[in-house]
């Protein structure tokens, strides 16, 4: 470890031992080095803030429904948007104070897929107020369907 032994004529070492010395001061450069914040080449500007682009679409403060039809197209109050206005359409609708009611209603022959992402939108926009509406359309109770021979 960089000792030396002892001299038998009984003379007192004259050389310092420099490798803890060596050891300490790297320790110290390397701490250095880390703390030391890394120079950017950039400029931080503030741009100005525009106001969003008005929405399209028309937006019911108290109730919207939305429609999937059998051609799989997206009605948002009458309304066609893709998946991409939808999700933008959500975010304006759940900073509205108080949040306005959204009725979804998939047409009987719409893709379960398609009824599967609209579902997915929904529930990842953060909506509160949510219901399904025009189910009973599809079943009608006390007839028996299609199995008992009464119609559907």
């Amino acid at each position: 470890m960089g000792m030396t032994g002892g001299q038998l004529d009984g003379e007192p070492m004259l050389d310092m031992n420099m490798t803890p010395l060596i050891d300490v001061l790297l320790v110290l450069l390397i701490m250095f080095i880390i703390t030391i914040p890394i120079a950017t080449h950039s400029v931080d500007i503030d741009l100005p803030q525009g106001d969003p682009p008005p929405s399209e679409l028309d937006i019911d403060p108290v109730k919207n429904k939305l429609v999937l039809t059998a051609q799989d197209q997206i009605l948002w109050n009458a309304t066609p948007i893709s998946q991409g206005q939808l999700v933008t359409t959500l975010a304006e609708t759940t900073g509205m104070s108080p949040e306005p009611e959204l009725q979804f209603e998939p047409e009987a022959l719409a893709s379960y897929e398609i009824s599967a992402q609209v579902l997915r939108i929904i529930k990842q926009s953060g909506v509160t107020k949510f219901g399904f509406v025009g189910n009973e359309k599809y079943r009608q109770f006390g007839t028996g369907g299609p199995a008992a021979g009464g119609q559907q």
